[in-house]
């Protein structure tokens, strides 16, 4: 298990030269924060003493490379390691004060406030209307036809997809291109007024110009949203998040607003991840 090195980066060289555009001071209140959490998968543990404040209206960066645990913490956050057998959680998840892992707290309650949008673009075979529908169905949010069918352009609008789709509503939204699938899956989130939205690597398997729009639809949403977002692009880190957290062997080894992160870390350990020296 690796520690963290206390040796100060900016003793030893000048930060690298990553444009950041979006990281001004981020005074929003904490909407999550992780106390201790440990994570194992059967005897192996995952993650360690991990303790990390998330911040409302902002998007925080998960970076590190594969295998460091960013996507296991990801998955801590709405429970979705309830689903995979010999997995378990310790230490305490509070949103709003809540422990998402109390004993009475529903797993679907959770994450029907913690929404995720996945690596791989992944609507339900069934139209693109209904594939928005989904979660305010489920959850009985909109009462009639008319507050359904206005939640469902509101939510396609807030995903920048509504003027694309807005007269093939009844086709599949397996028929959409990939960023669009990206998009839709974003407005199904949505549908239902999560307080969180969970992303991992959403941009991974679109290419250019379709991320431009992701990256774009990111910048919008997380002015009203909290947003928690795995990379592996540390560019896209200091693109489009105000927050990063560096993560290396299962351990936290350091957070801090992008902008300072990606051109002055504090510890050596971070420095030689981001100028390429290890990972």
């Amino acid at each position: 298990m690796s520690t963290p090195q206390n040796t100060p980066a900016s003793a030893r060289a000048p930060g690298i030269s990553l444009k950041v555009a979006n990281s001004g001071p981020v005074t929003s209140a904490t909407r999550i924060s992780l106390r201790q959490i440990n994570a194992f998968y059967g005897a192996k543990q995952a993650l360690f003493d991990v303790n990390l404040e998330i911040p409302d209206n902002a998007v925080t960066a998960f970076i590190g490379a594969s295998g460091c645990g960013k996507s296991t913490l990801l998955r801590c956050l709405n429970r979705m390691n309830d689903t995979i057998p010999n997995a378990r959680v310790e230490g305490q998840i509070l949103m709003d004060g809540v422990d998402v892992n109390g004993a009475e707290i529903d797993p679907v309650s959770v994450r029907s406030r913690i929404g995720m949008v996945f690596q791989k673009p992944s609507p339900f075979p069934m139209s693109i209307y209904d594939n928005v529908a989904y979660g305010p169905r489920t959850h009985r949010i909109a009462p009639t036809k008319a507050d359904l069918d206005a939640l469902v352009e509101k939510s396609l609008r807030r995903a920048a997809l509504w003027e694309e789709v807005k007269d093939r509503l009844g086709k599949s939204g397996l028929g959409l291109s990939g960023g669009q699938q990206q998009r839709l899956c974003i407005a199904r989130a949505l549908a239902v007024s999560p307080a969180v939205i969970l992303m991992d690597e959403p941009c991974s398997a679109l290419d250019p110009v379709a991320t431009a729009h992701i990256e774009q639809l990111i910048e919008d949403i997380r002015k009203h949203t909290c947003i928690v977002m795995v990379t592996h692009s540390m560019a896209q880190a200091a693109r489009v998040s105000q927050i990063t957290a560096f993560f290396h062997m299962g351990q936290l080894i350091e957070t801090a607003p992008t902008d300072q992160l990606f051109t002055a870390p504090k510890l050596e350990q971070t420095q030689d991840y981001i100028t390429g020296r290890f990972g």
